[in-house]
Parts: C-alpha cells; sequence; structure tokens
C-alpha cells in the first residue's frame, strides 16, 4: 500500500453528506455506484484531504457535490479524465504524491472524451476512473450513446441501435492499462472491486452496467438483473490486474531524477516578510498582450520573495492576442485551498477591455466598503462599493506598463507586500530597467 493509502487514525464511517440527498431518478443505478464508492472509500480509510473526486457532465456531474470533506473538480463534458490526470501528475511529480484521483464519467462522456482515457491508460497515471454505463444520454433525453448496445431503443434510434458499441476495456487494454474491470451495479462485491482500483498503483477503470429507468426501460426488454446478458458478449468481473509497469510519476522521477533537485534549485527562498493579515485576493484586468498576466505573476513572485503563499488564475479568450486579459490572485499566510475570490480586497483595472470583462464576470457588483479600486484616469467605472483610486497609467507608462503600474499601487497603498521584494523579483527579469523604473516612479509618485 503506498503512503497515499496510509489510513484515517479516526476511522471515518462515510464520506457522503448525511442531509444529502440523492439527486437521481428512484430506480437509477446512480445510486448504486455512488454508495459503492463511498463504500470502496470507507474500506480503504483514506484521508478526505488526500482524495480528489473529478465529475464530468450529465446526471454523473451531480456526484461531487455528495461527497463532504474530500476535494472535488468539476469539468467540461468529456474532459474529466485529462483534468484528473494533470493533478495527478502536478501531485505525483512536483508534490508529495498523497491524492486519490477518483474520475466520475459517464458512458457519453466517455466516449467524447475517448483519447483522454486512453492516453491516461498509456502513461499509467494513477487514476482511477469509474464509468457510469447506462448505455445512453440520460440528463439530455435519453439519446444513444456509443456504448449503446445493438438492438437498444433510445430517442434517437426506435427501432433499435444498428451501430456496435465501443468495448472500453479492450480499447484500453489495447492502450496497456493495468487495471481493467467490468460490474454491473447491483453486484455485491462491486465496492470491493472500486477499493482495488483505487489501491492500485497506476491507472484503473471500472466500468459499471446500470439502467436508466426513465429512458432504457422504454422500449427494452430488460431489467437490472438482465444487464450482465445485454453485455454477454463483454468480459465481465476483474479483467486486467497487473503491476509490471511502473506509476508513471515513479517513471518519471526514475528516468528524470535531477528534476526535483532541479525544482527545488528555482524555488523562491524568502527574504522579505508580508505583512498579510487574512486572505487578500485581487482581480487585475486589462487588455490582451499588454503584460497584465504577467505583471500578475511578478506579484505572484513578490509575496512568495516575501513569505506568503500565492495562486494565480488567468483568463482570455480563445482568440488569444486580442480582447481582454485577466488575472485573479490570491495571497494568505496560511495555505490555500480554494482559490475563488468571492469578494475582491483589490481590483486594478487598466483597460476599457479589462472593465468590460470585469463588469461582465460581476466583480463590481461583488466589491465590498473596503475593497480598492485602482484604475486609469480614462476609465468610467461602474456603480460599485469601495474606495476608486485614479491614475495615469497608460499616459505615463504606456499600455505594456500599465498593469504592473497599477499593481504596484495597490500593493504599495495597502502595505501587504514590501516594494523591496518587487525590486528584487524586477531586477531577475529581461526587462529589468523598464519595471525598475516603473517601481521607482510609482513610488515617487504616490
Amino acid at each position: 500500500m503506498s503512503e497515499a493509502m496510509t489510513q484515517n487514525p479516526e476511522r471515518i464511517q462515510t464520506y457522503l453528506k448525511v442531509t444529502e440527498k440523492f439527486p437521481f431518478c428512484k430506480g437509477c443505478g446512480h445510486h448504486h455506484v455512488t454508495g459503492a464508492i463511498n463504500s470502496a472509500l470507507v474500506k480503504l480509510g483514506l484521508e478526505p484531504e488526500h482524495v480528489n473526486i473529478t465529475s464530468d457532465i450529465g446526471c454523473v456531474g451531480l456526484i461531487d457535490a455528495l461527497f463532504e470533506g474530500v476535494h472535488s473538480f468539476h469539468t467540461t463534458h468529456g474532459r474529466s479524465t485529462a483534468f484528473a490526470t494533470g493533478v495527478e501528475i502536478a501531485d505525483s511529480v512536483l508534490a508529495d504524491s498523497k491524492l486519490k484521483n477518483i474520475v466520475v464519467i459517464g458512458d457519453g462522456g466517455a466516449t467524447i472524451g475517448l483519447l483522454h482515457l486512453v492516453n491516461a491508460a498509456q502513461m499509467n497515471v494513477d487514476v482511477t476512473v469509474i464509468l457510469y454505463n447506462n448505455f445512453l444520454f440520460g440528463m439530455t433525453g435519453g439519446q444513444n450513446s456509443g456504448f449503446s448496445p445493438v438492438g437498444f431503443v433510445t430517442a434517437t434510434t426506435p427501432n433499435g441501435n444498428i451501430i456496435p458499441p465501443v468495448d472500453m476495456i479492450s480499447v484500453l487494454r489495447g492502450a496497456n492499462a493495468s487495471f481493467l474491470a467490468r460490474k454491473t451495479a447491483t453486484d455485491a462485491d462491486l465496492p470491493e472491486t472500486i477499493a482495488q482500483a483505487i489501491s492500485h498503483p497506476g491507472f484503473a477503470l471500472v466500468e459499471v452496467l446500470e439502467l436508466c429507468p426513465e429512458y432504457a426501460l422504454r422500449g427494452n426488454a430488460i431489467r437490472g438483473n438482465k444487464l450482465a446478458e445485454t453485455a454477454s458478449a463483454q468480459e465481465l468481473g476483474v479483467v486486467v490486474s497487473r503491476r509490471e509497469r511502473m506509476e508513471f510519476g515513479e517513471a518519471y522521477r526514475s528516468k528524470f531524477p535531477r528534476v526535483e533537485q532541479e525544482i527545488g534549485a528555482r524555488e523562491i527562498e524568502p527574504r522579505y516578510e508580508n505583512s498579510l493579515e487574512k486572505r487578500f485576493g485581487i482581480v487585475v484586468a486589462g487588455t490582451a498582450g499588454e503584460r497584465v498576466q504577467f505583471s500578475s505573476h511578478l506579484l505572484v513572485e513578490a509575496a512568495v520573495l516575501s513569505g506568503a503563499n500565492a495562486t494565480q488564475k488567468n483568463d482570455n479568450p480563445v482568440t488569444q492576442g486580442t480582447g481582454f486579459s485577466l488575472s485573479e490572485v490570491v495571497l494568505s499566510g496560511k495555505p490555500i485551498y480554494y482559490t475563488g475570490i468571492d469578494v475582491p480586497d483589490i481590483v486594478v483595472a487598466v483597460s476599457e477591455d479589462g472593465v468590460r470583462e470585469l463588469a461582465s464576470k460581476g466583480i463590481f457588483e461583488r466589491t465590498g466598503s473596503d475593497t480598492l479600486i485602482v484604475t486609469d484616469e480614462s476609465l468610467e467605472i461602474p456603480k460599485c462599493e469601495g474606495r476608486i483610486v485614479k491614475q495615469p497609467f497608460r499616459r505615463k507608462y504606456m499600455p505594456g506598463g500599465a498593469a504592473f503600474a497599477g499593481i504596484l499601487t495597490a500593493v504599495s497603498m495597502t502595505g501587504i507586500i514590501p516594494m523591496l521584494a518587487f525590486q528584487d523579483i524586477a531586477a531577475s527579469q529581461k526587462k529589468s530597467e523598464e519595471l525598475l523604473s516603473i517601481i521607482e516612479h510609482v513610488l515617487g509618485g504616490i
């Protein structure tokens, strides 16, 4: 059993919210599968903070909200495995590799995101995929999916499906998956099988056959006890379980043993002290190509240099080089587990594109009386709470320096990060002279 599988000293009886009712239709197999996941976690006795549940779109996307204490990640349709793979790689290569990543995905999401599943199996990342297979799209009207059996009646195949279904076990076996199982939702040993999959060191998938009572029973002479017959041409039980392949993180560290040392060498050693008495949420918005996200990254580095924890989330249109550019930065003296910003402490807006994006996201509606809003003098800010400070950022520092100047102004006014930290970070950049000049002028004008 790996370090991630260490048991909780005070054994948890359930990981589900005891006050939460399952939101599924009566008779839906999702009840059984979700309960089996919980039973598997109880059996393994994992610390809740060492569990991450990544959900897909559809009825299966309601599942992560039913669990309490664990991490959860609700993703776009078909992409849950890709998101979980990224989380697992970051944890296994860059962190302590204690997180157990569990993906819950429906048959629709699995076919939409088929290549993500294949890639995760090829890499042998330590991700466990629980595939809720009810042979159709249950949330959007009962259309057939890539898993619908031949002859299966759905909203889009009223006379019976004529296309053979994808055999996911065979596909992933061909991708060198190291643990594969197929069960039915009512199998008594389903929790045990899921527990095996979670504890397996590498990629694991458990496909669970179930029924959608709303759509699958219409036109199909099938009941729960006939599920195995529906999949009679496919293998049932634990089909693949081998450990000769190294889990991706372990293989990567073995192949590149210097990576951890190199990462450590790039870590920023704190040299200053911050004045953060609480968690600070900072939103910076401007125009794409005007170094909004780069300037926000300098803020993050200066915060870390000052002994703070920091996170940064960026956003911009898919067109990349046009429209808005936005960064959300969270600073705290304590570990940051939630990177959202409910009420911003600082808002920096340096262009019309930035103001429009902030308004569309409702940022100005969420400011409070203590929020500091730093903006270019040319901009009109929607009515909102907080203190508004206007400066000629674009005119004085050109569009490319406006965001950095706005951040410096806000941070200097609040005193949360010492300016010496910014000077040190700026001195290490390629355009150090320009950045140091902005720092000097901003400090001189405040």
